[in-house]
């Protein structure tokens, strides 16, 4: 696999460097279109900025920096920076520019929407430079650097680019999706290697800064052109931690440091003799190591020392399960548990990462008291010195076999019987029983009672068999209904993969919203709707056409749920939970920053536009509020539940206006609460009075009139004078002025030779 990405990627840049123009200097309106093949390339040649194909993403296109050295084979020049940290576009028109307004933009032409821009409009840019060290720079006066690539990091470092506290890289993905590896720089001086966010399985260590918590230090890293990775306290000039790659000093031309797709954080030096990149320092020394590295797999060495991932629960099932979870499940088991013995194993939960740790115990002892758990899946004992038991309550298990490790391994399975065995070695001799020819009065009575007990308990278990069956036929016809109409990519689930996604619906993370995980550990929110509001088949034909629809500002649906009176739909995960979650939690909210709110506010509209005018046929939302607008891992807004409520576009635009004042006050109260009384705010000169008092007075006075005057529009009673959500997006970029709207309320709806304000313009001319 690894070759043919390689493949794949040394193909796209053979495509896009065939026709090169070399610029020292991007004047403001240059543009790169995908299919005219054209680069910005720096002075010296040794790095390229242009589109690419990611690997695995046919027919679509980043726009990126590479290294482009002539002494470096096309299959080897290695993308160093990703615009949107890999947003992707999808059609030959679609193109970047730096605008006349200073801004760098890459914009859809397929969505006919800027999918990531430098937000730079308001820093005079006169122009851009790409580097002879890599770095894209936007000028001012052609001097004065106001933004920059370097500030921006995606997975990798060059030498002597900065990287400050608080910022991240993260590791690109198989899957195109976000990876669950990222590496942190803490204000502490600690740089640190995270999985999913919370789980930390390498930090460098610090004392030197750790000790001295009173003052904030000024801590950053760099890779220098030499070959060390050093973490500098910026404030003394000296530093306070470092590594060196093993070619540290010799004489290389290109270095890089990256966090790649497996999690660990390497060094690489260009070697000129092999011509291929050649890593010369990592931070986790044993792969094997690395967090989840196999995901729900366990990580093991070949005999050629490349790591491997493998299953070994599949030998006690009697059907492989690819997602390799623990076989034992709670309400699954009839005929009691085993527990299955695994030498040189080390076992951890992943979804929860939160193993019990009991010490002092015996390996015995453990074992039996995961048998006495009816949450216990599987336990790993370890003797280093100090004995401990650590307690696994998920199926999602990942691990590390190796030889030299001293530790054991438990893994609970069930006793029912399957068609192979491989713990069945031998069976039992059967008891004998001596049988007596006295007449026993007690026993014919208790034989006598036990017959009827048989008797009424196997009428009690047709009635069961029969009703059983009903529900089985009834779940097999919804099944065979749903493989029938199911389009490629959205994916039909039983409730009972629902309840296993989930844990149960053990982590909630929103209204009716659950955390679950999907094969490949790929994580998912699943929310819960009324099963009333849809008809069966009404839903069925929703989720399967809403599966074929994709906006970055719309969560992915990954699949649903319609089974047993209960509907479930399952979209890409976002990290953050949804606006309603921020609103109504003080502490959460701060989060929320005006900047967060007002593109919040704007990608909901490019959204809803692109339901309502960019689909084949109209889509409606039908039920919008703040607590189906999700937020992904940068805050970024994704809306939820789309296309299955029916209702004018009118309707939308009214609940997007008050989705909007609820967002601007933090306020989230009854039907048009909110509304009039912001109103009456801004119709009395109040207009900062009804900003949300978290963010402290930090919003932008100018953008406030814009954004209440359009959600004022927005919600009129009469719906003939709401505007179009192109019309609001617009509006919301600033590219179009909107007029004060007349009252929202106090407009009825009559006819227009009864309303004077009917004939009122949105617009300003």
């Amino acid at each position: 696999m690894k070759m043919l990405r390689a493949l794949l990627l040394c193909l796209s840049l053979v495509f896009f460097l065939a026709f090169q123009i070399v610029v020292s200097e991007i004047q403001l309106g240059s543009k790169l279109v995908v299919g005219e093949n054209t680069l910005w390339v720096s002075n010296n040649g040794d790095f390229a900025l242009g589109f690419f194909n990611p690997p695995g993403l046919l027919n679509r296109f980043s726009i990126g920096i590479w290294f482009n050295s002539n002494s470096i084979p096309y299959d080897q020049r290695k993308v160093v920076w990703v615009a949107g940290a890999g947003v992707v576009v999808s059609d030959n028109s679609s193109y970047f520019e730096l605008t006349r307004n200073g801004e760098l933009v890459l914009f859809d032409s397929l969505l006919g929407v800027p999918v990531w821009n430098s937000k730079t409009n308001r820093f005079s840019v006169s122009s851009a430079l790409l580097r002879d060290d890599g770095n894209l720079v936007l000028l001012k006066d052609r001097e004065e650097i106001v933004w920059q690539s370097f500030g921006t990091p995606t997975d990798t470092l060059l030498p002597n680019q900065k990287f400050p506290a608080f910022e991240m890289l993260r590791a690109a993905s198989e899957n195109s999706r976000s990876s669950y590896y990222s590496l942190h720089l803490e204000d502490s001086g600690r740089l640190e290697l995270r999985w999913e966010s919370n789980i930390t399985f390498w930090s460098s260590g610090n004392e030197v800064v750790k000790k001295k918590k009173k003052k904030k230090k000024n801590i950053g890293a760099v890779l220098t052109s030499e070959g060390a990775l050093f973490l500098e306290d910026q404030d003394l000039m000296r530093p306070v931690w470092s590594v060196f790659g093993e070619d540290h000093n010799d004489t290389v031309k290109f270095r890089f440091l990256r966090l790649d797709r497996d999690g660990n954080l390497r060094m690489y030096s260009w070697n000129e003799d092999s011509r291929i990149w050649k890593p010369v320092w990592q931070a986790v020394e044993n792969q094997c190591r690395v967090f989840a590295t196999c995901g729900s797999q366990v990580c093991s060495f070949n005999s050629s020392g490349y790591t491997e991932c493998n299953c070994p629960f599949n030998a006690f099932v009697s059907v492989s399960d690819p997602k390799c979870l623990v076989p034992y499940q709670k309400p699954g088991c009839k005929s009691g548990f085993n527990m299955v013995k695994f030498k040189n194993l080390e076992l951890y939960g992943i979804y929860p990462a939160n193993d019990s740790v009991i010490s002092q115990i015996s390996s015995q002892r453990c074992k039996k008291l995961c048998l006495e758990n009816s949450a216990c899946t599987a336990v790993t004992y370890t003797n280093d010195g100090e004995p401990q038991c650590r307690m696994k309550l998920t199926r999602y298990i990942s691990g590390y076999s190796d030889p030299s490790l001293s530790s054991i391994s438990y893994v609970k399975t069930c006793l029912d019987p399957i068609a192979v065995d491989p713990n069945n070695v031998s069976k039992e001799s059967p008891v004998t029983v001596t049988k007596s020819h006295s007449i026993c009065i007690p026993c014919l009575v208790g034989a006598t009672s036990t017959t009827l007990v048989l008797f009424l308990g196997f009428q009690l278990g047709i009635v069961v068999y029969i009703y059983r069956r009903k529900k089985k036929l009834a779940k097999k016809k919804a099944e065979r209904f749903s493989k029938a109409t199911n389009p490629k990519g959205v994916m039909i689930f039983s409730v009972d993969e629902i309840k296993a996604m989930t844990d149960n619906f053990d982590n909630n993370i929103g209204p009716q919203i659950f955390k679950g995980v999907m094969p490949e550990n790929e994580l998912v929110a699943v929310k819960e709707v009324e099963a009333t509001l849809t008809e069966e088949r009404k839903f069925r034909s929703s989720a399967s056409k809403i599966g074929t629809m994709h906006h970055k500002n719309l969560a992915n649906l990954e699949g649903y749920c319609c089974e047993l009176g209960r509907r479930f739909l399952v979209y890409e995960y976002a990290k953050n939970g949804s606006i309603l979650d921020h609103i109504v939690d003080p502490l959460r909210s701060k989060k929320l920053t005006w900047r967060i709110r007002t593109d919040t506010c704007l990608s909901v509209a490019k959204a809803l536009c692109y339901l309502h005018m960019e689909c084949r046929e109209f889509v409606s939302h039908g039920n919008l509020n703040c607590g189906n607008i999700l937020l992904g891992e940068d805050l970024e807004a994704k809306l939820t539940e789309y296309g299955f409520g029916l209702c004018a576009a009118d309707k939308d635009v009214e609940d997007f206006g008050k989705t909007v004042l609820a967002l601007i006050t933090g306020r989230y109260e009854p039907e048009g609460v909110v509304s009039e009384w912001v109103y009456r705010e801004w119709i009395g000169g109040r207009k900062e009075t009804v900003v949300d008092k978290g963010l402290e007075g930090c919003f932008d006075v100018e953008e406030l009139e814009r954004v209440l005057r359009i959600s004022f529009w927005c919600v009129q009673t009469d719906e003939r004078l709401r505007p179009s959500m192109g019309e609001v997006v617009k509006v919301l970029e600033g590219t179009l002025s909107v007029d004060p709207p007349p009252p929202p309320f106090a407009c009825a709806r009559s006819s227009p030779t009864n309303s004077s304000e009917s004939s009122q313009s949105l617009y300003e001319p």
